[in-house]
């Protein structure tokens, strides 16, 4: 059996990895690793390989700084590439970047059969293009890897449970967390701190929004010191800004290096929707600086709050969860065995 693995974006390898490594263990499998270059990263060096355990793409291709027509052209050309050349069984992608699309769409176009990693997540802020990806995605896909039971529910009010299989596997970044978290690569931090990140567009390129949220984050940081690895695009604005950061700016870190900061921080802060798992699957409380999540069963069980720019309910929140016990018990997101779920599904599948 050949799948291909589509990857553009470093949260996709990290997904990719614990896939991957399962896969590996069996002999009648064979993976094609294709990574488009969506993100550049000058990091995705030997080294990120070696620690990560990620078998180094058979395909990279450097599709990067276009717009969004463009790149998704040029992606699903290269990908028509490898797939004439491997003839796979299956195409693989993973949540809902333009490299995903890109490789749903070339799949199609060859009738291979389709599985999406992460199906079934809405955010339905139709001003994100991450949403007009998954939505697409999810109509072109044979099996709907779906992490939760909200998941399967937003699919059904969208028709999408005809023709199609939706599986519920959990959260692969639950198996990616479970295998790494040990890692301690990171100095811990020698006091208490809660640790932040803010890289999105509609918080870092609308300067009053901006402005908020530092006067916010600064007055956080008078009541527990705030530990910030600042995105290079962030910084470049505050300067540009001439805002002042009383936080701790580090560099940024990769991800086995947020994992340790995570776990020995009090609280999370971040407009970035990894994080907000990672935070819950390691006892975390986290603050979303957006006015929406895909990852709406955390608010549902009252370890994330949505606050947007919004400093009242960001101070709020800050309040209620340094006084609060993380006691939260219940996982909607599976038991950490989602990699060998999506291999047992595509066995299935592919009679």
């Amino acid at each position: 059996m050949k799948i291909v693995t589509i990857v553009g974006a470093r949260p996709q390898f990290i997904k990719a990895a614990a896939f991957s490594r399962k896969l590996s263990e069996l002999t009648d499998w064979e993976e094609i690793l294709v990574h488009t270059g969506q993100h550049y990263d000058s990091n995705m060096s030997e080294v990120f390989f070696e620690e990560m355990k990620i078998p180094k793409p058979s395909y990279h291709f450097e599709i990067h700084g276009m717009d969004r027509g463009e790149m998704l052209e040029k992606m699903q050309a290269a990908i028509d590439g490898v797939i004439q050349k491997e003839q796979p069984d299956w195409v693989l992608v993973y949540g809902d970047t333009n490299s995903t699309l890109a490789g749903a769409r070339a799949a199609k176009k060859h009738g291979i059969k389709l599985a999406h990693v992460e199906a079934g997540l809405r955010s339905y802020n139709l001003e994100m293009p991450e949403e007009h990806n998954r939505v697409e995605t999810d109509q072109l896909s044979d099996v709907l890897f779906v992490p939760s039971q909200n998941a399967i529910d937003n699919l059904k009010k969208e028709g999408l449970e005809k023709g199609r299989e939706i599986v519920n596997v959990g959260d692969i970044m639950f198996d990616a967390v479970k295998f790494y978290a040990s890692n301690n690569a990171y100095e811990n931090e020698s006091q208490p701190y809660a640790l932040l990140t803010l890289h999105r567009a509609e918080n870092t390129d609308n300067q009053t929004v901006l402005r908020r949220l530092l006067s916010t984050v600064n007055k956080i940081n008078e009541q527990l010191p705030v530990v910030w690895p600042m995105h290079p695009r962030t910084k470049a604005k505050l300067r540009e800004l001439e805002i002042p950061v009383e936080a701790k700016v580090i560099d940024p870190v990769g991800y086995l290096q947020m994992l340790p900061l995570i776990q020995n921080s009090k609280l999370v802060l971040t407009d970035s929707g990894g994080l907000q798992k990672e935070a819950f699957y390691l006892n975390k409380f986290c603050i979303t600086l957006r006015k929406e999540t895909e990852w709406t069963e955390l608010v549902d069980l009252g370890v994330n709050r949505i606050c947007g720019s919004d400093e009242d309910k960001v101070l709020e929140a800050f309040q209620y969860f340094t006084e609060t016990p993380f006691t939260i018990k219940a996982n909607p997101y599976g038991e950490g065995d989602t990699a060998e779920k999506i291999i047992d599904s595509l066995r299935l599948y592919s009679v």
